[in-house]
This record gives C-alpha cells, sequence and structure tokens, in this order.
C-alpha cells in the first residue's frame, strides 16, 4: 500500500502522517455470501449461521480469557461478494442477512462488499496492495517474470519446462520447492488477477479476500489515510444498486470497532484452498512499516503479545 513516505519522497515534501485507527481485540467474520446461497432461500442462511455459531462463540469466549484488564471489545462482520456476480440489491440482501442471523441468536455488526476490496471510492485499493507484494523467489529466478507482470505469485520454485530445443538435450524434471519447507513441500501457485480485453483487471478471490484480512487487522492505509471506514446505516435505509453501497456499513451503532488485533473467520471447507492462497499472498506483502507500529505499540499497551507477521493473527474455522 502506499505509504506517506513514498508520496513525500517522490514530491519533495515532508511525509504526511500516518492515522491510527481504532482497533477491537478481535474481529469475527460470520461467512461470505454468495449468490447462489442467496438464492437458496432464507433456510441456506439460516442454517449458516447455525453451523457458525458455536464456533463464533468459542472464538469470543478465548479473545474474552486473553484481555487481561477491561472488556474485551469484539465485533462481527460478513462479506457479501458482488464482485463477480451481482445479484438482487442491497437493501433486500442485507435485511434478509440480518433476519436470519437474529434468529439464531447472532448480531452482524458490519457488512463488506466484496468490490470494495478492489476499489473504495477514488482509491485502487487491490493495486494499493498489489504493488508491495514481494516476489518469491526473487524476481527472475527460474526465468520466470515478476508477479507484477505475470499477476502469479508462488511460495518457491516452480518445476522447470521440459520442453527443449531441436538437437538438443531435454531438461530433466525436478519438482518444485516450497521456500522454508518442513521436511515436505507444499507448493501452491496462485493467480492474482486477469488482464481483461479493456485493459482493466479481475482481481482472483484470494487476492480480495487477503485485501480484507489487511483491512480488518487495520493495516491498510493510503497516503497515510485508512480506507474505507465504515458508514452508519440500517438495512432500511440502504440504496437499491451496490455501486451505491459504502464498502463497509457499519449496522449495530453500539458495536466495538470493525478493525482489531486478530481475527476470526468461520467458513465451509470449499474455502480452505482460497484461505490457503490468502495466507501465501499475505506472508509476501511489505506492510505499512508506521502502521505494522502504532498497532503493535497499541497491543503493547493493553498487554498483548501480538505475532510479528499479519498472518500469524488470522484464525479460521473451517466446517
Amino acid at each position: 500500500m502506499t505509504t506517506a513516505d513514498d508520496f513525500a519522497t517522490e514530491l519533495g515534501v515532508p511525509a504526511a502522517p500516518v492515522r491510527s485507527v481504532a482497533l477491537s481485540h478481535l474481529s469475527v467474520e460470520l461467512g461470505h455470501l454468495y449468490m447462489e446461497d442467496f438464492n437458496e432461500g432464507d433456510s441456506r442462511l439460516r442454517r449458516q449461521f447455525d453451523r457458525v455459531r458455536p464456533w463464533a462463540e468459542t472464538a469470543v469466549r478465548q479473545a474474552e480469557q486473553s484481555v487481561a484488564t477491561g472488556r474485551a471489545r469484539i465485533s462481527t462482520c460478513f462479506l457479501i461478494d458482488d464482485y463477480f456476480t451481482r445479484f438482487s440489491s442491497p437493501r433486500e440482501v442485507v435485511t434478509r442477512l440480518v433476519a436470519a442471523a437474529e434468529r439464531t441468536g447472532l448480531t452482524i455488526d458490519y457488512v463488506a462488499r466484496e468490490s470494495g476490496c478492489a476499489r473504495a471510492g477514488e482509491v485502487d485499493v487491490a493495486r494499493l496492495v498489489q504493488e508491495h507484494l514481494v516476489d518469491e523467489p526473487t524476481e527472475g529466478a527460474n526465468g520466470r517474470p515478476a508477479t507484477s507482470v505475470t499477476g502469479w505469485l508462488t511460495n518457491g520454485e516452480r518445476s522447470p519446462g521440459t520442453s527443449a530445443a531441436a538437437m538438443a538435450t531435454p531438461r530433466q524434471w525436478r519438482p518444485p520447492r516450497q521456500s522454508a519447507a518442513r521436511n515436505h513441500s507444499i507448493f501452491v501457485d496462485i493467480e492474482l488477477w486477469a488482464d481483461q480485453p479493456n485493459g482493466g483487471r479481475l482481481w482472483s478471490c484470494p487476492f480480495l479476500a487477503a485485501v480484507w484480512q489487511l483491512q480488518r487487522l487495520g493495516l491498510l492505509r493510503h497516503l497515510g489515510r485508512p480506507v474505507a471506514d465504515p458508514v452508519a446505516a440500517t438495512p432500511e435505509t440502504l440504496p437499491v444498486e451496490w455501486e451505491l453501497m459504502a464498502p463497509v456499513v457499519q449496522l449495530n451503532p453500539r458495536a466495538a470497532p470493525m478493525r482489531a488485533y486478530r481475527t476470526f473467520t468461520a467458513l465451509d471447507s470449499r474455502f480452505l484452498s482460497i484461505e490457503l492462497a490468502v495466507r501465501t499472498i499475505l506472508g509476501n506483502v511489505a506492510v505499512d512499516p508506521a502502521a505494522v507500529e502504532q498497532v503493535r505499540k497499541r497491543a503493547q499497551g493493553e498487554g498483548l503479545d501480538l505475532p510479528d507477521e499479519a498472518v500469524g493473527r488470522i484464525g479460521y474455522a473451517f466446517l
């Protein structure tokens, strides 16, 4: 993400201060919603929350036990896919979603649009994160172009091609190799985006999910400012067009902050491969060091010891 120091260097002016954000102790994501889930009806939504509830309650109890003094600040959120498929309207979708959650004893504090992880107003959020990806292995290794050129990110070294020029000795196959592997490699090669005929980009689901995790962890900044602060609304006051809805909406006026020191997400097992990709991506993002230091000091002030890397602050339950 663009840092204040980067911007100041380009213009030759003092760097803008990096603004801090309000932080909860834990952000609990109650699930993702896709068009096919919504089309199955309200019973499908209730089943989602019935399955998630015991895991969410466990995560909340653990967070409460980790806070030495005071009351634990915990917020909930839900992500709606309006990026790959537009369906229904924000007003209808969120109204049904909130009602289904309430019937199972859960409260949704914040609702986010997946397209808001690509662009939030005038900020091209996905490109901000893409610009701070660090290639692994180093650029040009194994004859492979950089991630910024290919749109693919790997956690190691892929197998070389076996083709060879005519009359030349064929290359011998070598297995792919994961960087920092323990005993055996688990090699992944992740598509981050696909270039479109109109010159735009279609960002991949894992990349947008990685952006969403950075947002929830309070680590996204653009020119020193937070990106996509929540906007207060009720289901009844939401617009009828997705483009008119804020990237993140605060439904519960008494909710703790959306961003948090740690995140917990309850997901269907179908998302397991996506989250492996998310963790690989996050391990290769050079997060704004000023934002990292702010969060670290805030946590220390509350007697919390956070892992150094963002990926260590993320927890899951796969259902």
